[in-house]
């Protein structure tokens, strides 16, 4: 590995130690239904996006659910002193992938074949906090100054 790489990796592994986030890989929904709830959360603070997301119909709304509940989870396991209620957390970021397609075939009239595809996505959740807390911001105003 060179040393930029080397570099770029590390900045990268830091980056990732101040970022609260949650994968969900190959959810048998279509990508098009799933941006529909995912940017209807996208911005909101975690306690209405969690109401929002309970109360909808819709499949893929149940599955934003959990992944959304395993992003504060993961929020809580990096700030073990900080109370959820106090930290004020908003969904900053959601994005919706789209997966493996598989192919299958449906019978159609007169001996032919119709291609069906069935779409899967990924979904990457990050969940951030407006009230950073008081080591972080020490830090920030100390790298300004100089």
């Amino acid at each position: 590995m060179g040393v930029k790489s080397k570099n770029r990796a590390e900045k990268r592994k830091e980056e990732k130690k101040t970022l609260y986030y949650a994968k969900l890989n190959n959810c048998p929904t279509s990508p098009r239904k799933m941006r529909l709830i995912a940017d209807m959360i996208r911005g909101k603070k975690v306690e209405l996006a969690l109401v929002m997301l309970k109360n909808s119909p819709q499949v893929s709304s149940d599955r934003l659910y959990t992944l959304l509940k395993s992003a504060i989870s993961n929020w809580q396991a990096k700030n073990e002193g900080v109370r959820l209620e106090d930290s004020d957390l908003f969904v900053k970021e959601i994005s919706v992938d789209s997966g493996r397609v598989l192919k299958r075939i449906r019978t159609a009239p007169q001996g032919r074949a119709h291609r069906i595809k069935k779409r899967s996505n990924h979904v990457t959740l990050v969940v951030d906090s407006r009230n950073k807390p008081s080591s972080e911001v020490e830090e920030t105003t100390i790298e300004t100054k100089e």
